[in-house]
């Protein structure tokens, strides 16, 4: 089939088969709950002040833009580890190039969606992907369906991992960033916004390696080493054993062989078009690994909700987790139609 024909699923194959029970996600901010752990200790001085901030129902991007216009500083000026997801509350840091001159009122940040909880100063910028880890407390409220098989789904979950899919938002809404990106990789269309077109171009990776762990999990390899597979070993741990990985696509040569590149050959077969674009706009070829193991995992039933908690390494996603255990009805979704 041809990309030009490709109606560009995301219907991920599941490792465990798909749920048969359902539930509410995202009805109220409470129920997702995120607290970013930066890993590491900030010194208490330095060129530049560190905000930690709890937010509800607002986006990261917008709100480091506040930021910056208090400060009075180039939006380049404020750092942030990672967007996280406005339908909840979460609790994040911001840094801010501020090396000289008073300081504004950083209490002018406080709103009723907005809570600066502390500021202190490091002498590093805060970088993406610079925080070990995410935690995370989701409820999923009336579940509907098989409840009884639900138990076995969370001991499958927190003991062998669910695929490490790229969440369905990198997509866009009903994957229109797909649609973007076929105009941009094949049809020759132009995007000048520099952080769009970065959103594009990552939607489209995103979507090549989703299609190979998707094939992997289907033929049961996602968790078995290929002949030629590259090495690749799990941040969060230090096993020294290198994992079952895919490709992040991009220019020179593919950092798989035998076996391995032979079956992403085959599956990215119908997006070599995609594969093209992707080697002639400055990207390299990466790895990103196949399986995802969700770190201090805990979970409740109780009268028809449930209640997971669990801490995620940056650039993956709660929702890959949770897609294993039950389909979802994001209420968010219905909310941001109104």
């Amino acid at each position: 089939m041809s990309v030009e024909n490709h109606q560009f699923s995301i219907d991920w194959a599941y490792a465990y088969g798909k749920p048969s029970i359902e539930g509410l996600f995202r009805r109220h901010p409470e129920d997702f709950c995120v607290d970013e752990n930066l890993g590491f200790d900030l010194t208490g001085s330095g060129e530049h002040v560190y905000l930690h901030i709890e937010k509800r129902g607002d986006n990261t991007a917008w709100l480091a833009r506040q930021i910056a216009r208090l400060a009075d500083v180039q939006p380049m000026d404020v750092g942030y580890a990672g967007l996280k997801d406005r339908h909840g509350i979460t609790r994040q840091w911001f840094s801010v190039y501020f090396p000289k001159g008073e300081e504004p009122q950083w209490s002018e940040l406080n709103s009723e969606t907005v809570t600066l909880l502390t500021i202190t100063r490091h002498n590093k910028k805060l970088r993406r992907g610079a925080h070990a880890n995410n935690k995370f407390r989701i409820r999923l409220h009336q579940l509907s369906g098989d409840i009884e098989s639900l138990q076995q789904r969370l001991s499958s979950v927190a003991k062998q991992g669910v695929p490490n899919y790229f969440g369905e938002q990198r997509f866009g809404h009903d994957g229109n960033n797909l649609q973007e990106a076929q105009r941009l990789l094949v049809d020759g269309g132009k995007i000048k916004n520099r952080q769009k077109r970065g959103l594009i171009l990552s939607a489209a990776r995103s979507y090549l390696f989703n299609s190979v762990l998707s094939a992997r999990v289907h033929g049961d390899t996602w968790k078995t080493l290929l002949e030629g597979e590259p090495s690749l070993e799990a941040t969060q741990n230090n096993e020294g054993t290198s994992l079952p990985n895919g490709p992040l696509w991009g220019r020179g040569r593919p950092l798989s062989a035998g076996e391995c590149l032979s079956l992403e050959t085959q599956i990215l077969s119908p997006l070599e078009s995609w594969r093209d674009g992707l080697e002639h706009v400055g990207l390299s070829q990466e790895r990103r690994l196949l399986s995802l193991l969700p770190e201090d995992f805990c979970s409740n039933i109780e009268q028809g909700r449930l209640e997971v908690s669990f801490s995620l390494p940056p650039g993956t996603y709660a929702t890959a987790v949770l897609r294993e255990l039950l389909v979802l009805k994001d209420v968010s979704l219905q909310q941001d139609m109104v």
